[in-house]
């Protein structure tokens, strides 16, 4: 083996209602930007950032896709081979806290992980700068212990917080994830017996994971 680092492509897939600061949240944490002209996604638009986790350069490849519901459709196709998928909704929003339940249902019906309950995703209550908060945290953690305990940030993509902090976790689950494909791959032609061995827990990342330099 040489010295050089290994290098991974990360697919990560942003859902959620349209106005909740998705493409906000992309910018600010590639681009460290932030504008208050609001321009709907219209489909699905991508951007890319390179991070080290754990000794390997990882290319993160995140999919800000559309949340009105005639674009809906146009998404499905972006699902497929996604390793993270980031559910977000605006505080301020009670409705937009309601519909995550369809958000994360659509997705894993599209998306056909082979692990539903086991797949990783995370979930972002952003425009915590507002002071009009119409979600209360213990609602929202109460509705991530329900879902296998996936792990919640508060965020503000206009003042930065906790931004940099949620995408490092997205990175490290979604390698995880990507990590958990090799594997089966790998060991495909050993048949169903020889994968429903492979212990999956061993492979997933602390939801404290200091390895990510992002």
């Amino acid at each position: 083996m040489s010295g050089a680092k290994e290098k991974v492509l990360l697919k990560v897939i942003m859902l959620g209602d349209s106005g909740v600061g998705k493409t906000s949240l992309m910018n600010q944490y590639v681009n460290k930007k932030f504008t208050a002209q609001y321009k709907a996604t219209i489909g699905a638009d991508f951007l890319t950032k390179e991070v080290l986790i754990d000794d390997r350069n990882v290319t993160m490849q995140i999919w800000d896709t559309a949340g009105q519901e005639r674009f809906q459709s146009l998404g499905v196709a972006f699902y497929r081979c996604a390793d993270c998928c980031v559910l977000v909704y605006d505080v301020t929003s009670q409705q937009s806290f309601r519909n995550l339940e369809s958000w994360r249902d659509e997705f894993l019906i599209q998306a056909s992980p082979h692990n539903p309950e086991e797949f990783p995703i995370v979930l972002l209550g952003n425009k915590v700068d507002l002071e009009n908060r119409a979600v209360g945290v213990k609602r929202a953690q109460q509705w991530c212990q329900s879902k296998n305990n996936t792990p919640y940030f508060e965020t503000s993509a206009k003042e930065g917080i906790n931004v940099e902090q949620a995408f490092c976790t997205i990175a490290a689950n979604a390698l995880a994830q990507e990590h958990i494909r090799q594997l089966r791959n790998e060991y495909a032609n050993y048949g169903a017996d020889f994968l429903a061995q492979i212990d999956l827990d061993r492979t997933e990342p602390s939801r404290d994971s200091k390895g990510c330099s992002c």
